[in-house]
């Protein structure tokens, strides 16, 4: 064989990820370009979350050693919120920041009821969950209600939607968005949150309480927790 034809055989059979080169003789691997690793750690999302607002953090690895990342935060608010009808709620807001750090690009779709869902932990408590557009970033961590803006209002509009997101997060890109929940009377402690990922099925879990909240489709390659 030429030597000259090396390189080129070499090429076919490496893949990268957004960080370092990771070598695969899976199925699934085709012809790409090899970019230099600078390059490629220059394409990882570079903005960080502060810690002392983050509660959890799930790590996920597809079949070539790549990383899904979700992260949750710790609540702000618990104030009251009284509704146009008269009823009272009392509020907290959530972040939750998805990380692709693979190849691939990532799909997500969340998808709650519009009804309320009682807490088993808390008899005759029942809790809705909104879901708002507005986009959430790493300036807004310390304001207050994370920065979220015109409460009231979202909550008049949103309270009997069925909440329902739907975004696609790149390769070495990440997806920040809200979650409000509205309680018809307060919890003792805090309230505790977040999304976790069993297969492609995204759950959320509330007070020891999981729901079935969507989906999160990783495309080519499966996905197991690290």
């Amino acid at each position: 064989m030429s030597s000259t034809k090396l390189p080129l055989i070499i090429a076919t059979v490496l893949l990268f990820s957004c960080g370092q080169g990771k070598e695969s003789t899976s199925d699934f691997v085709t012809k790409e370009s090899v970019e230099s690793s600078d390059k490629l750690e220059s394409q990882k999302p570079q903005i960080n979350y502060s810690s002392q607002f983050i509660d959890t953090k799930y790590e996920y690895s597809e079949s070539l050693g790549n990383n899904l990342i979700i992260e949750n935060s710790l609540p702000k608010g618990g104030l009251k919120y009284t509704a146009p009808n008269g009823e009272d709620y009392v509020y907290a807001i959530f972040w939750t920041r998805i990380i692709n750090e693979t190849t691939k690009a990532v799909d997500f779709t969340i998808d709650f009821p519009s009804d309320s869902i009682e807490l088993p932990s808390s008899a005759d408590n029942f809790f809705r969950v909104l879901l708002p557009t507005e986009t959430m970033t790493s300036d807004k961590e310390s304001l207050f209600n994370y920065g979220l803006k015109d409460l009231e209002s979202l909550l008049d509009k949103g309270l009997y939607k069925s909440p329902f997101l739907q975004q696609t997060i790149n390769p070495c890109d990440s997806n920040t968005f809200y979650v409000v929940t509205l309680f018809n009377r307060g919890l003792e402690g805090t309230i505790r949150t977040g999304f976790s990922l069993k297969d492609e099925h995204l759950l959320y879990t509330i007070s020891n309480k999981e729901i079935h909240s969507g989906r999160l489709s990783f495309n080519q390659y499966p996905i197991k927790k690290k």
